[in-house]
């Protein structure tokens, strides 16, 4: 549910990108390193995947339940991270081994910053990002996108005694100060439709946005429904605040809602790969998926 945000990586995109635009395009990465390190310039034309090696390198934050997390050890089916003596377990996690397992493929996770996974699928680092994207136009002119693998509601989080625990539309939410992670629709474009919203500087991650609202740094958050979830699971003294069928909840586009996995520009032949699994689930099948992600997430067992 993120907007995506320039960063540094983009300079090594760009370098990846020139060479490719001067010479011929290298063969497929080995399973000793990143795969689809040296994308083709057109992985269209080529009829690139990425995973000509059997492995599917998937990028997400491992920091971001019941999407994704990271953990001490592989139980609950949690598979390594990258360069790293951590696993990753959660829905992101759990939807990539099914779509290996249907593909015949491996499952490689890197551990990324948020700002890093856009432009580290756009240079072929990785082949795919799946980590809660919203599937928005802007993430669109920069990575074409399988899905959805999910449809995510907007909701608020406050705390049992505060004032705004029985808010019954956006408007009752007026005067409470608040916050959302950086870079999300959820503080860009929702927190703003609050009239008199105090507004705090976002925060920098999912679990840093829980915090200020468990210190009564804010009085509420905005947050997508799984997220708001599993959150109340680690905090039982929060409180869901759920909009849907009010007089005035947040208004948000198909775009917003629906969760995708980006591939790279023009790699039709991936995103089919994946779209011919993802178009054989439900929502409900979605829903369930989230929902034995959310019990086996850290604090909930």
């Amino acid at each position: 549910m993120r907007t995506n945000r320039i960063t540094a990586i983009l300079l090594a995109a760009a370098m990846v990108l020139a060479l490719a635009a001067c010479g011929g395009a290298s063969a497929p990465a080995s399973s000793a390193a990143p795969a689809s390190s040296a994308a083709p310039a057109s992985s269209e034309a080529a009829g690139f995947t990425g995973v000509e090696d059997g492995v599917l390198t998937v990028a997400m934050e491992c920091a971001y339940a019941p999407y994704n997390w990271s953990q001490p050890d592989d139980s609950n089916g949690a598979v390594p991270i990258k360069d790293s003596n951590q696993f990753a377990n959660g829905y992101d996690v759990m939807m990539a081994q099914r779509l290996c397992e249907a593909n015949g493929w491996q499952l490689e996770v890197v551990q990324l910053d948020w700002d890093s996974l856009i432009p580290a699928v756009q240079s072929g680092i990785v082949d795919a990002v799946i980590a809660g994207q919203s599937m928005t136009a802007d993430r669109m002119e920069s990575v074409d996108f399988a899905g959805p693998y999910l449809y995510a509601t907007i909701v608020c989080l406050t705390r049992e005694g505060s004032s705004f625990a029985g808010a019954k539309s956006i408007d009752d939410l007026a005067g409470g100060s608040c916050t959302s992670q950086s870079g999300t629709i959820w503080y860009d474009s929702c927190l703003p439709q609050i009239a008199g919203a105090n507004i705090q500087p976002p925060a920098e991650s999912a679990p840093a946005m829980l915090m200020a609202l468990e210190t009564g740094t804010v009085d509420f958050v905005c947050t997508d429904m799984p997220t708001a979830q599993g959150a109340m699971i680690a905090y039982p003294d929060m409180v869901l605040l759920d909009f849907a069928g009010s007089a005035h909840d947040f208004e948000v586009s198909d775009e917003d809602i629906n969760i995708g996995i980006s591939v790279q520009k023009g790699n039709t032949v991936l995103k089919d790969a994946l779209d011919s699994v993802l178009s054989t689930m439900t929502a409900d099948d979605f829903n369930a998926l989230m929902a034995e992600a959310i019990a086996v997430q850290p604090l909930s067992e």
